[in-house]
């Protein structure tokens, strides 16, 4: 497997702990230092803390799902770096929710028990001066969702 293919996998991984709303399986995906900024700013600086954030968004909250598209991945290094655009189905709906659409930025390393998450940051992709844009990153997104469901395989 080259390792872009792995650090795809990687990635979907990391979602799909969200998805599955399993705040310890989603931790794991984080080296011990790793940090995690929220769509909301939020910060999370280490794996037992990022457990302790998103145990009570996941208990607390009917969380919506990750619909993801991978737009790159490159090696820096030892590290690998993804950037993917995402939106969110609230539960029982058909569509995404425009307003929650992010750009999510992935850095991890390779390790002896494979990739490790050092920084994932989850921003808004409010495009604010770009109507156009906005609306086609919707569309995109949706058309995704449509085809293949919330995740690339």
């Amino acid at each position: 497997m080259s390792n872009s293919t792995a650090l795809r996998s990687f990635y979907l991984r990391l979602l799909q702990g969200w998805n599955d709303r399993d705040a310890n399986g989603m931790a794991e995906c984080f080296s011990i230092d790793g940090i995690l900024i929220g769509f909301d700013g939020s910060l999370a600086d280490s794996r037992e803390a990022i457990q302790k954030h998103l145990s009570p968004i996941f208990a607390d909250h009917p969380t919506a799902a990750f619909v993801a598209i991978i737009r790159t991945t490159r090696r820096i290094g030892s590290a690998g770096i993804l950037l993917a655009d995402v939106g969110m189905v609230p539960p029982g709906a058909e569509e995404i929710n425009p307003a929650a659409n992010a750009r999510q930025t992935m850095v991890a390393n390779k390790d002896g028990d494979g990739w490790r998450v050092s920084l994932f940051q989850n921003t808004p992709a409010s495009l604010h001066w770009d109507e156009k844009g906005r609306e086609a990153l919707s569309a995109e997104l949706n058309a995704s969702f449509k085809r293949r469901g919330l995740l690339p395989d």
